[in-house]
């Protein structure tokens, strides 16, 4: 090195002559700025090219979960739909069911009411909205429509529970409403307020009928109910009274035999008693009675027409 320049002596080889190359501090400065410069330029390169790729593989991969997502969505849009295919068939048989429980049907416009008021929100005010409205406009309706459908079920449910209710007792009413002629025989004396009496000759109040039948023809129970009387009754004889519930009351007197007991529980047609004349009677017959509330009815209009045999 003299003064400013720097001199490089290549040796190549033994037989090859040796180069000499003489360079300034300034070049040389240069050339060394330029190198580290390119190696700057290599390694931002590099670190662009990586990020590229990276940002790249990540959007890829978000394209893909978006796809996915969408596909769920759609899939989640179609189960909704046949849910409310099945909601529509529930309130077709809740309708049915509910005029045979003696209620009103629904009003189809309050079944298929929507939903809303503030605590909707709407699509806008949901963080997604900048990202993708239109996913966010799909999410939002998806979920309107399920409210809807969630709303619908919950009355469907307490309309189907009111109407098992409504059934159920309207089943137990029937069980207990007496509706067939107690014995097989013929109707000989028809309820009155005043009948001529048989026995002692003058007009008197006849509260129930009377069917003529053989001694020991099986008495039953008109209905569903709980024996509340057998046994000896003044005028009556052998007496079975049975409580039905809901204010209905049956009487069956004159019988020749007791076989039902107090506190039994009976179904309509069980054998409770057989016809006799025991009591103020003349001949062999069951002496029937209904009462509501206690006062007396006409028990052929609670028998269905072909059980009646004048």
């Amino acid at each position: 090195m003299a003064g400013d320049r720097w001199t490089f002596l290549v040796v190549r080889g033994d037989d090859d002559p040796v180069q000499q190359y003489t360079l300034t501090t300034s070049t040389l400065k240069w050339l060394a700025g330029g190198g580290a410069f390119a190696a700057v330029l290599v390694v931002a390169g590099a670190l662009v090219l990586s990020a590229y790729s990276l940002q790249s593989a990540r959007a890829s991969n978000l394209a893909a979960r978006n796809q996915v997502l969408e596909e769920e969505l759609a899939r989640f849009q179609g189960r909704m739909t046949e849910l409310e295919g099945a909601l529509d068939r529930v309130a077709a048989n809740d309708a049915h069911f509910r005029s045979i429980a003696g209620l009103e049907v629904i009003d189809p416009e309050v079944l298929e009411a929507g939903v809303g008021g503030p605590g909707q929100g709407s699509p806008q005010t949901s963080p997604l909205w900048a990202v993708d409205s239109v996913t966010t406009k799909t999410i939002f309706a998806t979920g309107y429509d399920l409210s809807a459908l969630e709303r619908r079920a919950r009355l469907l449910a307490e309309s189907l529970e009111e109407a098992t209710d409504s059934a159920l007792s309207h089943r137990e009413l029937l069980e207990s409403t007496p509706s067939i002629l107690p014995t097989r025989g013929w109707l000989s004396s028809r309820f009155s307020f005043s009948r001529m009496h048989p026995v002692h000759n003058r007009p008197l109040p006849h509260e129930g009928i009377d069917i003529s039948a053989p001694t020991g023809t099986p008495i039953f129970a008109a209905a569903k109910g709980r024996i509340i009387r057998s046994g000896w009754v003044v005028g009556y004889g052998l007496t079975v009274e049975i409580d039905h519930g809901f204010g209905l009351r049956t009487l069956y007197g004159h019988a020749s035999k007791l076989i039902a007991q107090v506190g039994d529980e009976v179904t309509r047609g069980d054998v409770i008693a057989q016809v006799g004349s025991t009591g103020i009677t003349t001949a062999p017959h069951l002496h029937y009675e209904v009462k509501v509330n206690g006062v007396a009815q006409d028990p052929v209009a609670f028998i269905l027409p072909d059980y009646v045999r004048n």
